[in-house]
């Protein structure tokens, strides 16, 4: 069983200054080399290319406490109210400030759907802002508003991290405003009090800033984190995906554009953006300085369609099922509970091998003994959350670890042992082997060829 304790990181994504890793040698951007008999060239052509700027330096994970201390500061740089109107549409009722871009918030705080659901609360992104809305739906006997009132209230603020704290008070307000419409008084009054004061950033057309992974641990949180933040979610995520949580963690790992389609409401959906997203977490100094970090998007629709055009690795949510034909925008695309991919390259690794058995019959071992030490050790009490994230995080640690020792070896020969010794399985996790030391760039020979020669 995972050891559980004050080490045990529970992931969360910030946004804040990154700090540099020491550089690893045997990491080279673009070499690749999956060398060996039969092994696809590293410069094969993918049909898109990355950007040619330098990938961000990455945050080094230091699994630890978080101290009381460490609380970020609020910065809330915008609070808005958006409606419903039957000849208009989606519009901006009411904002502060009165003079940021607020532009096409109006369809992201409010998903496409919504008026078949009485209420539902959507994370989104909004150029280098992330936001919350609250929406609700309300009949009332008005010919002019046909029948039924909607509305979405929201905050927009440079991290996601805070954002769980402002659930019930959005929830309230929108109800608030549902019941007396033009009444901002408590939301004008939250802005001045929870305002932040932005630094100079890069200009306008500049890239989004880059998104760091910090530890933390549930000991420290408010209590309603577990019900309104995503860190509260993964268990019910791995348990709606089951085994198929290990096809999306070799996505997530690979840094693939990752699209869950689902109709409203849309609020788990974007937790399980983020969960997504936590699959791919590795705490080792030097990885990851080759490839693009994954961006959690949260919810889109089709006024998305542009910026995700350009971005070559994200992790979405959406209600509109246009964006299943739009194959040229995303690698995977997740119905319900089907996990599945155009590109002929990646079909291997929608197949689950015996390895991917064994990892999920173990992550519901751990889960089951956790759960019999909750009851029998009443001042025992380690978090669900916690078991599930750091078990993926040493799963990577372990497999990038034997890579670069791999790598730095005299013979750069990585065989069939090692990849049991990954947890993978020799052939059938092959092309993701292939996949993986291409995309990190990472130099060693794949020696892994003949199913019947191992």
């Amino acid at each position: 069983m995972v050891e559980q304790g004050d080490a045990a990181p529970l992931l969360r994504w910030a946004e804040g200054p990154a700090v540099s890793p020491p550089q690893a040698p045997q990491l080279q951007a673009g070499r690749g080399r999956a060398g060996g008999r039969g092994a696809r060239a590293a410069a094969e052509p993918r049909g898109r290319r990355e950007p040619e700027e330098p990938a961000p330096p990455e945050v080094l994970l230091q699994p630890g406490r978080l101290e009381l201390g460490d609380v970020e500061e609020d910065q809330v740089v915008a609070v808005f109210v958006v409606t419903f109107d039957p000849r208009s549409g989606n519009m901006v009722e009411w904002c502060l400030p009165q003079d940021i871009d607020l532009e096409g918030v109006e369809f992201k705080s409010m998903a496409s759907g919504s008026h078949k659901i009485q209420s539902d609360f959507i994370y989104f992104r909004k150029g280098p802002f992330f936001g919350l809305a609250c929406f609700a739906n309300m009949p009332v006997e008005s010919e002019l508003e046909r029948g039924a009132r909607m509305k979405s209230v929201g905050i927009l603020s440079p991290s996601y991290t805070l954002l769980y704290r402002y659930m019930h008070f959005l929830e309230n307000q929108v109800r608030h405003q549902l019941e007396m419409p033009g009444h901002y008084s408590h939301l004008a009054a939250f802005y001045e009090d929870k305002k932040g004061v932005l630094h100079a950033g890069p200009g306008r057309g500049s890239s989004l800033p880059p998104v760091y992974w910090l530890p933390s641990i549930h000991q420290y949180m408010y209590p309603e984190m577990k019900i309104t933040h995503p860190a509260g979610c993964m268990s019910q995520f791995i348990k709606f995906f089951g085994e198929q949580i290990l096809i999306l963690w070799k996505f997530a790992l690979l840094r693939k554009r990752i699209l869950i389609f689902s109709p409203p409401p849309v609020g788990v959906v974007c937790y399980r953006v983020y969960c997504c997203c936590c699959l791919a977490n590795v705490s080792l100094p030097g990885i990851g300085g080759t490839i693009p970090e994954s961006k959690p998007f949260f919810y889109v629709n089709v006024a998305d369609i542009e910026s995700l055009e350009v971005e070559v690795s994200y992790v979405a949510c959406t209600t509109e099922k246009i964006f299943e034909e739009k194959r040229e925008l995303y690698d995977v695309y997740v119905d319900n509970q089907n996990v599945k991919t155009h590109h002929d390259h990646l079909q291997p690794l929608l197949k689950i091998n015996s390895a991917d058995k064994e990892k999920y019959r173990r992550l519901n071992e751990q889960r089951q003994m956790l759960l019999y030490s909750q009851e029998v050790e009443e001042d025992y009490n380690p978090c669900e959350e916690d078991l599930f994230v750091l078990f993926f995080l040493e799963q990577n640690n372990r497999i990038f670890q034997t890579l670069l020792e791999v790598s730095a070896s005299q013979d750069k020969t990585l065989t069939a042992e090692h990849a049991r010794g990954m947890g993978l399985d020799p052939q059938g996790d092959r092309s993701f082997l292939m996949d993986l030391l291409e995309a990190y760039g990472i130099d060693v020979m794949l020696v892994i060829d003949n199913p019947c020669c191992p």
